[in-house]
């Protein structure tokens, strides 16, 4: 009785169907390449592992048994999933599969958008069936997801004191401090630094960043966590604050803010792609990888 399908049971399985396919033992010598004795001897076998004859051979002629009929049909729908399975297999050696998560700092310019896509477009491109999810939110929160396992990897400007995570510099931005129309800093030609100092100031996002910042002053009576927030504290007329030039940019072709000091006051900020550095990436965030440090012509890490 055949309890468990071996190699050997498939080599017997197909000189089976090619002797019922060539009409018999003597006709199969020639598709087999073996002796009509030695098809006989594994025929036998095969029937051993079994427990049933398949076919009748003799005077009569060759012809099958009701149940070397059933097993012709199992044994040919057997080796068409072996085909199936080995086509698929091949295929999926060379796919891309599974899912990606991937964190977008809010607020981003126009043009990283633009280099994100690319490398979205670039990925699209290769073998694969990948569902990719995009997440917006402020880099605190990514990097909490990016801890916990639920982002793949994160594009924003983060603290770069978490040691489970790794920072790779992707591109900077640049901030400048601004006030609006409305304020008493606005139409003035000369701007002190006394002036700024005593200016009420938005507390600017992302307070790990403060440091950075060229003007330091407590005099602050608004505080947000996000950009968006900062500029509404800035349009009021009643705040100065530090705001992504591409962010600022609109306001200040309408007349609504003015940049102030920007050479001297202004200061970059250097984005990260970030991922967990104890989670093995799969080929799928490998190659996104590899598509978006191409996308933003930065070279990739050199492997330890």
């Amino acid at each position: 009785m055949l309890s468990q399908l071996r190699d050997l049971d498939l080599q017997l399985l197909r000189l089976f169907v090619t002797v019922v396919e060539c009409g018999g033992f003597s006709a199969a010598q020639g598709e087999l390449g073996i002796g009509q004795s030695t098809i006989s001897t594994q025929m036998a076998k095969l029937e051993t592992r079994l427990g049933f004859r398949l076919c009748e051979r003799g005077k009569g002629g060759f012809r099958l048994t009701p149940k070397g009929e059933q097993v012709l049909s199992a044994t040919r729908k057997l080796f068409s999933a072996i085909d199936t399975f080995k086509g698929e297999a091949q295929g999926m050696a060379d796919k891309l599969l599974g899912e990606l998560r991937i964190g977008l700092s809010e607020g981003l310019a126009a043009s990283v958008l633009e280099q994100v896509a690319e490398a979205i477009g670039n990925f699209r491109g290769r073998n694969q069936a990948v569902q990719i999810e995009l997440l917006t939110a402020m880099p605190a929160e990514l990097e909490r997801r990016l801890l916990q396992g639920q982002l793949h990897v994160a594009i924003g400007y983060f603290s770069g004191n978490q040691t489970a995570l790794d920072y790779q510099p992707l591109f900077r931005e640049r901030q400048v401090l601004f006030c609006a129309a409305g304020h008493t800093l606005f139409n003035r030609p000369q701007i002190r630094l006394e002036d700024l100092q005593q200016a009420d100031r938005v507390q600017h996002p992302y307070r790990f960043v403060q440091v950075h910042e060229p003007l330091q002053s407590s005099t602050s009576s608004a505080q947000t966590e996000q950009v968006d927030g900062a500029l509404a504290f800035i349009l009021s007329g009643r705040h100065i604050g530090y705001l992504p030039e591409h962010i600022a940019e609109p306001w200040q072709v309408r007349g609504r803010l003015r940049a102030i000091e920007a050479d001297s006051l202004g200061f970059d900020v250097q984005f990260h792609l970030t991922s967990h550095r104890g989670q093995h990436p799969g080929d799928a965030q490998r190659a996104f990888v590899e598509d978006l440090l191409r996308a933003f012509g930065v070279s990739p890490p050199a492997c330890p």
